[in-house]
């Protein structure tokens, strides 16, 4: 079960890393129609934010299983192997607190989103509802990937024993 953990994080992070070029493409259009053209677009920012915003929460299971989350590096080197583990588990239950609140307020608020057909303020009034629909989908997905870590530092510290 914690390999098929792994493989949905890795695939889902390799696939959001493709909305990089995208927002680079868009962005790329827009500064070449706003200054050869001289016709700017009313979407081309927009829909970037948009792009921005999902490839924020959702890269965030695929950098928490390649263990490249920011930690306290003058803390975390001095613990022994076994003290790592320990602080990683205690920071674990702090974790899975804070997504497990994410999670929950994060399915209400898309829910709200979606029944409304939230639009942004804007001239575009581009649909706000799918991104919206992320932050639930990434809360649920580092909730996976930090309980198959959590599993993983267990089985560490009863083999070190």
């Amino acid at each position: 079960m914690l390999r098929i953990i792994d493989i949905v994080n890795d695939w889902v992070g390799k696939a959001v890393s493709t909305l990089a070029l995208v927002m680079m493409g868009l962005l790329c259009y827009e500064v070449f129609v706003r200054y050869v053209f001289d016709a700017p677009t009313i979407w081309a920012h927009e829909i970037t934010m948009h792009i921005f915003g999902a490839y924020g929460v959702l890269g965030g299971a695929y950098v928490f299983l390649r263990g490249e989350h920011v930690r306290m590096d003058l803390i975390y080197k001095r613990l022994s192997r076994k003290g790592r583990i320990i602080f990683d588990s205690l920071c674990l239950l702090l974790f899975w607190l804070l997504l497990g609140t994410i999670l929950v307020e994060g399915i209400d608020f898309a829910l709200r989103s979606i029944a409304v057909r939230e639009r942004v303020f804007s001239p575009l009034r581009s649909p706000v509802y799918p991104l919206k629909s992320t932050i639930p989908v990434a809360a649920f997905l580092m909730l996976l990937q930090g309980t198959a870590h959590y599993i993983r530092n267990l089985a560490m510290a009863k083999a070190r024993d």
